[in-house]
């Protein structure tokens, strides 16, 4: 009886071991993949100019930017990035107006993959003040707004075409 068990279990694991499909983990052929994910730059595009229009002394002159976009291509597990936005003074031969005489409100923000944008409308100045804030970032990102400035002109300003410089910055 012990020689007919032991013939019957020999031959249910010869069965087993040659059955299609199963295969022993050592003998499986393998390969292993690595590859490398690329990472980018922080940039930043602006209009090259804008005409806000004309205005008495005592009005506000105001009008679009035009889009401002932001691209982060980093790559980041936590991307974070601030924009900073400054004006000169706005010039006509001699006659000056301040830079404090003109706002910058981004509006509202258009943005791809998962950064948070937030907006902060300021008075220019010639110092850089931050404007936008992007938080949050996982991988690639954009950020894109159409600012509006609007600027206030003072009663006892002189005519003439006035040209300022608005600086705007991404770090």
């Amino acid at each position: 009886m012990r020689a007919r068990s032991l013939s019957v279990a020999a031959a249910a694991t010869a069965l087993v071991l040659v059955q299609p499909g199963l295969a022993v983990a050592a003998d499986d052929p393998s390969t292993t993949i690595t590859y490398n994910v690329t990472s980018g730059a922080l940039t930043m595009s602006v209009p090259v100019s804008v005409a806000l229009g004309s205005g008495a002394p005592g009005t506000t002159i105001s009008g679009a930017l035009g889009p401002v976009t932001v691209t982060d291509d980093r790559a980041l597990a936590s991307a974070s990035w601030t924009v900073t936005a400054a004006e000169t003074d706005f010039a006509s031969g001699p006659s000056t107006i301040p830079a404090t005489s003109a706002g910058y409100d981004p509006g509202s923000i258009t943005t791809t993959g998962t950064i948070t944008a937030t907006t902060t409308p300021v008075t220019l100045s010639n110092s850089a003040q931050t404007v936008v804030t992007g938080s949050a970032g996982v991988g690639d990102n954009t950020a894109t707004w159409n600012p509006t400035v609007t600027v206030h002109v003072p009663a006892a300003a002189v005519g003439g075409a006035y040209t300022g410089t608005l600086t705007q910055s991404v770090a």
